[in-house]
């Protein structure tokens, strides 16, 4: 069986780290499966999906890393192609990666206690942003 719900949400840009656990939790519950997978994707190539303890230290720590690995500042090429300033945003995305997958047993995810389901928007504006989640796998008997 396969489900796919969708996560709407507004981001203001560049570092901003939003939970989705709850919403990937409810899409879950709402699919009527009790053991599988679930896959949280984001279309687009500026932003990804990891799991994290979503605390405001572990926050900043990311985006100072992303900072030291792809800073904000230097020239990219794909800004002289494009114009848009947003290059950074791209390689930031493409060392996260679009997509997570999250065992499901007994109808929950099997996060960690302090794990959280986050997206990280690179980009460098305000946007809408949707997430496509994903459940394969049986229902409950």
């Amino acid at each position: 069986m396969v489900y796919t719900d969708e996560i709407q949400l507004t981001s203001r840009g560049t570092g901003t780290v939003l939970d989705l656990t709850g919403e990937v939790a409810a899409a879950v519950g709402r699919s009527g499966i009790h053991g599988g997978t679930v896959t949280v994707f984001v279309p687009g190539s500026t932003g990804g999906i990891t799991t994290v303890e979503f605390e405001d230290g572990l926050v900043q720590d990311l985006d100072e890393m992303f900072q030291r690995l792809a800073p904000h500042g230097p020239e990219y090429h794909h800004d002289a192609r494009w114009g848009d300033g947003n290059g950074f945003s791209h390689c930031r995305a493409s060392l996260l990666g679009p997509s997570l997958t999250v065992p499901i047993v007994q109808g929950e995810l099997t996060l960690g206690t302090w794990q959280q389901i986050v997206f990280l928007d690179f980009d460098n504006r305000q946007r809408q942003r949707r997430m496509v989640v994903q459940v394969m796998g049986e229902p409950e008997d």
